[in-house]
């Protein structure tokens, strides 16, 4: 019985101790947050983060800082965030491959990525693109296909690392077109573009993001698209699956996480304003119009995102022997 007074006090102060989280989660942010990119400026990622980093700054009355920490695919930028305080005030711009890939292929990673992270909300779903230089004469995917298997071995393409959405996309490619092409990486998807377009590689499936800008331009020709239907921003541009290999669907994404032990409230209260800022519809014009495909979830949304590509990325790793070691 003298147990009963000690249960009802720690039920008492059970809802006190959650009171500093809900109160930080109300009253941030009190200084600038600084968005941590694990790439090079210029891709994917980077060009995801400034546009939301923009609309945060005016909806929290807060600088939001881009910082790129490129290196060891991501894993440098993305250990930097782990081992930040759990405040809010240091989040991750992880993509699939940061969170999804990079754990089948490498044999040491710094932190643990399934517990390392709290996921906030995806930000977009980005479609890859087979893109060459217009040196190449293929015109189609089937075309360079042929034209890779004329030529074994010598046609080159960029990636923004190894193991990375773009390698794998490579990768399945070659499998399925029964091609080798020799790979070239890179510490992230903008510089793989820019030597794309000096001709010092002859293709390479960045995501529409950073490529599409330069095909509607006419410095980069697009044969197919690698997701499973085409892309609003290039709808006269085919599938890889329609056009060539039956099938044949592998996508990037970018999301927003925090190290772990955030506390619950206040990755809610940047879920939600991350949602409000996606859902914007300048933000959703201006990420359309670059080739993404905007999604905000929630952040139990997310993880599923992440825990499902994982499984499927780490079968794939393992039936073709890939490695990054």
């Amino acid at each position: 019985m003298k147990r009963l007074p000690i249960l009802f006090a720690a039920s008492l102060l059970a809802p006190l101790a959650a009171l500093p989280s809900l109160t930080h989660a109300q009253t941030f942010p009190a200084r600038p947050v600084t968005l941590v990119v694990p790439f090079a400026p210029g891709g994917g990622s980077d060009t995801g983060a400034r546009i939301v980093a923009q609309k945060l700054t005016q909806r929290w009355g807060q600088t939001v800082l881009v910082e790129n920490k490129p290196g060891a695919a991501g894993m440098i930028g993305a250990d930097y965030v782990a081992r930040a305080n759990p405040d809010g005030y240091t989040l991750l711009i992880g993509n699939i491959g940061t969170q999804s890939i990079n754990q089948s292929l490498y044999k040491k990673i710094s932190y643990n990525a399934e517990t390392a992270f709290a996921p906030i909300s995806l930000i977009a779903e980005l479609p890859l693109v087979l893109a060459v230089n217009p040196s190449v004469p293929a015109k189609t995917a089937r075309e360079l296909g042929a034209l890779a298997k004329s030529k074994p071995g010598d046609l080159a393409y960029s990636t923004s690392g190894a193991g990375s959405a773009m390698h794998l996309a490579a990768e399945l490619f070659q499998d399925g077109a029964g091609v080798k092409m020799l790979h070239v990486p890179y510490k992230g998807g903008g510089p793989a573009v820019q030597d794309l377009l000096a001709g010092q590689v002859s293709l390479s499936f960045p995501t529409l993001l950073e490529a599409s800008s330069h095909i509607k331009s006419g410095k980069l020709r697009a044969l197919a698209v690698t997701g499973s239907k085409r892309s609003p921003a290039l709808p006269d541009v085919p599938t890889v699956a329609e056009s060539y290999l039956p099938g044949f669907n592998s996508i990037s994404w970018i999301g927003v996480l925090a190290p772990a032990r955030t506390p619950p409230p206040l990755i809610d209260r940047i879920s939600r304003d991350i949602a409000d800022v996606v859902n914007m519809p300048e933000v959703r014009e201006k990420l359309i119009g670059l080739g993404a495909t905007p999604m905000a979830t929630t952040p139990a949304e997310f993880q599923k995102i992440i825990d499902d590509d994982r499984s499927r990325y780490a079968k794939l790793i393992r039936e073709k022997s890939i490695s990054a070691d």
